[in-house]
């Protein structure tokens, strides 16, 4: 594996998983009151443009990444629309 794709899945994994803490405890709290509903709605939607930009180049650190990403940035947006 390049050097240059090592570090892109190290990435990758780090800012992927920034997110379980948030999904974690908003899940676990119901509380989302501090999560703005726009911007979960724009990161959301560049976290899936990111993932069909991954898709057309075939970067698979940006495919993974994103992937997960997205699951997690819909899940706390389904969360804030359902809590609010």
């Amino acid at each position: 594996m390049p050097t240059s794709d090592l570090i892109g899945y190290i990435a990758a994994t780090l800012t992927t998983i920034s997110f379980l803490p948030q999904a974690l405890l908003t899940f676990r709290t119901r509380d989302v009151r501090g999560i703005s509903l726009g911007m979960y709605s724009v990161f959301t939607l560049g976290v899936a443009l990111w993932l069909v930009y991954g898709l057309m180049t075939a970067t698979w650190p940006v495919v993974a990444a994103n992937t997960v990403t997205l699951t997690l940035a819909v899940a706390i947006l389904v969360m804030k629309l359902r809590f609010r």
